[in-house]
């Protein structure tokens, strides 16, 4: 097995084919896509980053963060950004390829000054949320799109220098 882990801009194909695969999972799980606005932009450095996992080649994993903070009604400070459409595809599953990808996302995020990572889910993807504990993820206040929807779960992780990571 051979497995990748690639920057590519939102509008690249294989980030293209990863959203919508991730898109149709939550309409099997919730009955509807994520509505959150996404601006592709926001995930071009410096303000965030796009990932895709390339399992011998084909595209089977993704995640990318997004820088917010302030003037955005987003995320509680300057240091914050959110974790964005992470997903590995059916085929892939059970090969540790999300731990590696989030393992990425955090050193990409540490490595552009971002002293926070936050993001989104819920509770039909129990595996999204075993994954984000067992890497420290603690629960936060709701933010965003889904800040009050009722089922919505809310987690984050201090990446500030000298906390000890898992």
């Amino acid at each position: 097995m051979d497995f990748e882990i690639a920057i590519r801009k939102y509008g690249d194909p294989d980030v293209a084919q990863m959203v919508d695969e991730v898109q149709a999972e939550y309409v099997l799980r919730y009955g509807g896509p994520d509505l959150a606005v996404v601006d592709p932009d926001e995930f071009s450095p410096p303000n965030g980053v796009f990932l895709v996992g390339l399992l011998d080649g084909d595209p089977v994993a993704t995640g990318g963060w997004r820088r917010l903070g302030e003037g955005n009604g987003e995320g509680e400070g300057q240091g914050d950004a959110e974790i964005k459409r992470m997903y590995v595809a059916a085929r892939a599953r059970r090969r540790g390829l999300a731990r590696r990808v989030l393992t990425e996302l955090e050193r990409t995020a540490t490595n552009a000054g971002v002293t926070r990572l936050i993001l989104n889910t819920g509770p039909e993807q129990p595996e999204a949320v075993a994954l984000y504990e067992e890497a420290g993820y603690l629960p936060i206040a709701g933010f965003g799109h889904y800040a009050c929807h009722p089922h919505a779960l809310f987690f984050g992780k201090d990446l500030s220098p000298g906390r000890t990571r898992r």
